[in-house]
């Protein structure tokens, strides 16, 4: 078990997902598996498709302004020339370094490991800091990194602390990226209004939408940038960069603001109930969002081998084997397997 532990921990380390490689390495499992490994909503918003015909001819392009235009107002962005729609955020953020052409790149960690990866793939001097450093370093920093709320423990940088790192950076030249990919949980954090303006012009936001909406799968995701850089966003990802699915669930989600304050209260509660679940099985919790929670146990890699064995999929992670990460379950069935799997024999949150 301490091999195939080791092997399982450093696969799943990186990021949430990857069920297949879970179903290989533990087959005997007989009951389908619970994927709790991302921070996805598992109650997806009830998005229409597009029609039929729009789905047999390519999006026009004023459909995707028109979708820009609301999630932009939805995000506090009113000027659309700042909000480019992308295939998620994934495929923005590993594109801005390549972009930008910085060579010193600034990461606040540990968090998403993607930024860091992209950063250094495209060839910048990389290094991930603590919060807490950020003073001593941005001086020397071409670009600076913020996850806010931050994956994995939820640390909230508040927003005119953000804007006074954006204008030390803008000073020296420099450049600050904040991926707000949770903030639709909490939205007061968000600078993505400021973002490209006169007043922020080298602030630039990424935006999610699969996480909040539980529609991962659709890779929908947004950059709001100052015109120029969203100009050339848009000139390199071309005149079609998500679907005409992607395009109808947006229109419809960012309008639906009746579910979206219902599902903040829902999520929120959700969490508490996870929250209590975790303790009541001996877990400490070192935070997260409503979203998933971020918990803590010196027996934490066994703990993971035993949910794994019973087919529930958690987050791992190399800087600190005592941390694990929970996404929310779905459904009281969900909820009953990993509290059994916990040894909680509780429905927290059914």
């Amino acid at each position: 078990m301490d091999g195939d532990l080791q092997i399982a921990a450093g696969r799943f380390a990186h990021h949430g997902g990857r069920l297949g490689a879970a179903r290989s390495l533990f087959p005997d499992v007989s009951q389908p598996w619970v994927d709790l490994s991302t921070g996805i909503n598992p109650r997806a918003y009830p998005a229409p498709r597009a029609s039929l015909r729009a789905r047999n001819r390519l999006p026009e392009p004023t459909e995707l302004a028109r979708l820009e235009a609301l999630a932009g107002n939805a995000f506090g962005a009113t000027d659309p020339a700042c909000v480019v729609a992308t295939a998620g955020t994934e495929c923005a953020l590993r594109l801005l370094p390549h972009l930008l052409n910085l060579r010193t790149s600034l990461i606040v960690g540990p968090t998403y490991g993607s930024h860091a990866d992209a950063w250094t793939r495209a060839g910048a001097q990389t290094q991930t800091i603590a919060l807490d450093d950020v003073r001593s370093h941005a001086q020397r920093a071409a670009c600076l990194t913020i996850v806010n709320p931050n994956n994995p423990d939820g640390r909230i940088v508040e927003r005119t602390r953000l804007l006074q790192l954006h204008d030390s950076l803008s000073a020296d030249g420099g450049t600050l990226i904040v991926d707000e990919a949770f903030a639709d949980v909490a939205p007061d954090v968000s600078v993505a209004a400021d973002a490209g303006t006169a007043a922020a012009p080298r602030l630039i936001v990424l935006r999610s939408f699969g996480k909040f909406f539980g529609l991962a799968g659709l890779r929908l995701g947004f950059v709001i940038a100052a015109p120029p850089l969203a100009a050339m966003i848009r000139g390199l990802i071309g005149e079609w960069p998500v679907s005409s699915d992607a395009i109808a669930a947006g229109l419809a989600a960012y309008a639906d603001q009746r579910w979206i304050a219902r599902e903040r209260v829902i999520l929120q509660e959700s969490a508490q109930g996870l929250d209590r679940l975790l303790t009541h099985s001996g877990f400490e919790i070192a935070g997260g969002t409503s979203l998933f929670r971020l918990a803590r146990a010196a027996d934490a890699r066994e703990r993971f081998a035993r949910l794994l064995a019973a087919g529930i999929l958690v987050r791992p992670f190399d800087f600190d084997p005592t941390l694990l990460r929970f996404g929310l379950p779905r459904g009281s069935d969900q909820w009953r397997r990993l509290g059994a799997a916990l040894g909680a024999n509780m429905s927290a949150g059914a």
